[in-house]
């Protein structure tokens, strides 16, 4: 009983996904009686989740694990590396362990082994909604596994298998355990959060008093009823997503789409294998518009994919100014091993022509998010508040999620707290930002 409690130091890197992996496995460790420090040094053992998704992503997570064999010695190796293990055996044959994405008792057994745990059941309680690393008013809610999509650039399928939904009954509960928590803002994500159910043939299960289907616009219906701003992520076009903007219309879900276009060019998409009629999302947006006017649509597109011309491109651009997306990410494409476009036969686009038009890109929707932007001043808008300050706080509007896309500076009489919703005056934007007065 007086025995120090093992200590872990615990690295997460890569998507809000292996967030929550990362959360599961430290509510685990902290209900047995491990405790959590930001240091290696002084620690007893280091997890590091690592990301393998590009060739950028895995040598940043190879540097951190170097960092934590230097600083400590003991490191246990997880996430969608450990898919893959024999170049992190090969650099450093000296982690402990090495397991896979979503191993929650492989790591479990793996600290157990090294580090067994002394646990107090007087001291080491967890609350009922689990171990966050995210800011107490907002938190991740993953819906499902894997991903039954073959885009040819992409090699989650392979680290992560095909599509496996959780029933909506367990989903619903740990929404409900995060609002009675205090969170405000649950953002929903999976790998393809509108094919949710499609595996369990949209089973039903029992939310408080009623059965509920495990379908995308259910599941999205009753989240909308639980109190939080509700944020939909990684939306691929389906034409049954249509039925959710009504929701958004009605005020039960935010205006916020999170869609991975990726590409505009037919050629493109062709090659990449993306999902989801492509070719129609110009019509559909509108359509979504239309029933929702204030929607905010956001997404990332790659540049320089193999095969991609001028033509292609000058496409791509078009595309983009008549969409007048909101939010838009860009990357320059970066071959990942194992992905099928390594072995498509197309033309490799050079690295110069990449950054290019990687920089006419940015250009063009800088413009594009300037001028939206600037079509919200004078309104006045909710904005969930993230940093306070003594005078101006940060926060974010509906059509921003947070650390991808913009902010509000809201200036104030009154003292903001993080979670605060506020309605703010805008008085001002400038090419990704609002400024407004809390009114």
């Amino acid at each position: 009983m007086n025995a120090p409690a093992p200590k872990i130091s615990f690295v997460s890197l890569g998507c809000p996904k292996a967030l929550v992996d990362s959360e599961r496995i430290i509510t685990s460790l902290r209900s047995e009686g491990y405790e959590l420090t930001r240091t290696h040094a002084g620690a007893d053992l280091v997890i590091v989740n690592t990301c393998g998704f590009l060739d950028s992503a895995k040598a940043e997570s190879l540097d951190n694990i170097g960092r934590a064999l230097s600083e400590n010695g003991k490191v246990i190796v997880t996430g969608c590396m450990g898919a893959e293990p024999e170049q992190i055996r090969e650099r450093f044959p000296g982690v402990l362990a090495i397991t896979g994405p979503q191993a929650y008792e492989s790591v479990l057994g793996a600290v157990h082994e090294a580090l067994p745990p002394a646990h107090d059941p007087y001291l080491d309680l967890v609350p009922p909604q689990g171990i966050k690393l995210t800011p107490r008013h907002y938190a991740y809610l993953k819906i499902s596994e894997g991903c039954n999509n073959r885009c040819s650039f992409c090699i989650i399928p392979k680290l992560r298998g095909d599509l496996v939904s959780r029933p909506v009954g367990d989903v619903l509960r740990e929404a409900e355990k995060l609002v009675s928590a205090g969170v405000r803002e649950l953002l929903v994500i999976s790998q393809d959060t509108s094919a949710y159910g499609l595996d369990i043939k949209y089973a039903t299960s029992r939310f408080q008093d009623r059965e509920v289907r495990a379908r995308f616009f259910d599941l999205s219906r009753e989240l909308g009823q639980l109190g939080a701003w509700v944020r939909l992520h990684y939306v691929y076009p389906y034409p049954h997503v249509d039925e959710v903007i009504q929701l958004m219309s009605d005020g039960l879900v935010l205006p916020y789409l999170d869609i991975p276009f990726q590409h505009a060019s037919p050629s493109v998409l062709k090659a990449m294998r993306r999902p989801a009629h492509q070719e129609k999302t110009l019509e559909r947006i509108g359509k979504w518009r239309a029933i929702c006017p204030d929607l905010g649509v956001r997404s990332t597109f790659i540049v320089g994919f193999p095969g991609e011309t001028d033509e292609d491109f000058e496409f791509l651009l078009g595309w983009l100014k008549e969409a007048k997306l909101e939010r838009v990410g860009c990357f320059t494409y970066e071959p990942v091993k194992g992905a099928v476009a390594n072995d498509l036969g197309l033309a490799i686009v050079p690295d110069e022509v990449k950054q290019q038009r990687y920089r006419r890109f940015m250009e063009t929707q800088q413009a594009i998010s300037a001028k939206v932007l600037a079509g919200r001043v004078g309104r006045r808008i909710k904005v969930i508040i993230d940093a306070p300050g003594p005078t101006v706080a940060k926060g974010r509007s509906v059509w921003d999620a947070p650390e991808i896309d913009g902010n509000v500076y809201v200036q104030s009489r009154r003292p903001l707290r993080a979670g605060d919703i506020v309605t703010v005056k805008v008085e001002r934007a400038d090419a990704y930002d609002l400024h407004g007065q809390a009114v």
